[in-house]
């Protein structure tokens, strides 16, 4: 994102600063565009403690400072919004420990300042246009599949309408259809480094939310909201390049033309994957779609344009556009946590040479294997799973820093708990009568 002028900043009656949540959910500030000035030097003021995350009561003041170079005009059909990412400080000129964006800005720096690495990211924006926010039968909003065309796809129109924003915005997207379930959708926007398609995936979050509800409708990013179908994903395919300029991930003669160092980050990603999963399948919810044969991946491992793999390593006919696929995260999760994640762990597997062994061969979803309530070949297949192996973990605190980590655990275990204590409908049904 480009830097902005105060003039061009001042000209929307809709100024918004946007964060997240540990969550990863939207949280904006609406200010005035006339103070500009003085929220781009101090920033303004908001109560952390009633953000999830974000400060206990007894420490509740933080600042939300609005980032310039973030600045894009959102020109919706019946609003013009000035949109700004922010910064969260503790204090004046003191960042925050639990700013999720300040822990992707360590990694990215760390990785330029030790390897010399710079990288291009680009997700693939999975979500449900339904009728409503309430669930029920007729919350639907199609009975389309994967590739329909009209009229079955009933959300084409509000597709449409969300790249045109983002268009407008100066964003362009590189594809977009019907998704395999009814009513989900997806649409995939160019590469960007990280630290731009996270502010931009606050922005698309944003955008999607507020066509679709001009539409009528509701835009969920809950990973898995039905039964028997598959959920929605965030894929992330990521690449790499050296001081150079050059391609790291590419070595024409090895095994799917993948160098050491993408091996070794590969070997990372499998290593780590356990350990992070509370960051990438973030919800009780994300570990209902870990089922067989429903595209989401369950066991650790990589595969040469394996769709049931972990890693998937994309066909690519050149050394530029070489890259790998990480499919295990779901859009419920904080994307600057995510990234941050996702560099991390392949970073620590350079740094260890981790070979990532031979690919996954055939589906992973008929490997054979006989599943154990407690098997560490596969991810997390519960919450509470990915919470265990999370506290047992040295890697994620030392991403995340230490008190980071432990906001974040806190959040995790009380969403846990709240579900493992809570009786439902299911139990009622079954069990009342006994």
């Amino acid at each position: 994102m480009t830097s902005e002028p105060s003039h061009a900043i001042q000209d929307t009656d809709n100024l918004r600063i946007f964060t997240t949540d540990l969550n990863g959910r939207l949280i904006t500030l609406q200010v005035n565009p006339d103070n500009i000035e003085s929220l781009l030097e101090d920033g303004v003021g908001y109560d952390g403690s009633s953000v999830a995350g974000h400060a206990r009561v007894d420490d509740s003041d933080k600042l939300l400072v609005p980032l310039r170079e973030t600045y894009r005009t959102i020109p919706l059909v019946d609003d013009k919004v000035g949109f700004m990412v922010g910064r969260v400080d503790a204090e004046a000129g003191q960042r925050s420990a639990i700013d999720a964006r300040g822990v992707l800005e360590r990694v990215v720096a760390q990785a330029r300042e030790e390897f010399g690495y710079e990288f291009l990211v680009g997700p693939e924006h999975e979500f449900f246009l339904l009728s409503g926010e309430a669930f029920g039968e007729d919350i639907h909003s199609d009975d389309a599949g994967y590739f329909h065309a009209d009229p079955r796809d009933g959300g084409d129109a509000v597709r449409r309408e969300i790249v045109e924003v983002l268009r407008g915005t100066g964003i362009q997207f590189e594809k977009m259809h019907h998704e395999v379930t009814a009513s989900q959708h997806e649409i995939n926007l160019g590469p960007l480094d990280p630290l731009a398609v996270a502010d931009r995936t606050l922005l698309f979050t944003y955008v999607a939310k507020r066509v679709a509800a001009r539409h009528g409708l509701h835009a969920s990013f809950m990973p898995k909201p039905f039964n028997g179908q598959n959920r929605s994903a965030l894929h992330m395919h990521l690449s790499i390049r050296g001081r150079e300029g050059e391609p790291v991930f590419f070595e024409e003669g090895r095994v799917g033309k993948l160098s050491d160092p993408a091996r070794w980050f590969i070997g990372g990603i499998i290593k780590y994957a356990r350990e992070t999963s509370i960051v990438m399948a973030s919800t009780f919810n994300s570990y209902k779609a870990y089922i067989m044969n429903r595209e989401a991946p369950m066991r650790r491992g990589w595969g040469l344009k394996n769709r049931s793999s972990m890693v998937r390593v994309p066909y690519s006919n050149s050394a530029k556009s070489k890259r790998i696929e990480l499919r295990s995260p779901d859009p419920s999760g904080n994307i600057y946590l995510q990234l941050a994640t996702y560099i991390g762990m392949g970073l620590q597997g350079i740094r260890e040479q981790l070979d990532c062994g031979e690919p996954d061969k055939g589906s992973t979803y008929d490997s054979g294997d006989e599943m154990k309530l407690w098997d560490e070949r596969y991810l997390p297949r519960s919450l509470y799973e990915a919470l265990v192996e999370a506290e047992k973990s040295s890697f994620l605190p030392g991403l995340l820093g230490e008190q980071m980590y432990s906001q974040y655990m806190a959040l995790k275990t009380a969403e846990w708990e709240g579900y493992r204590t809570h009786v439902t409908s299911r139990e009622h049904r079954r069990s009342l009568s006994t």
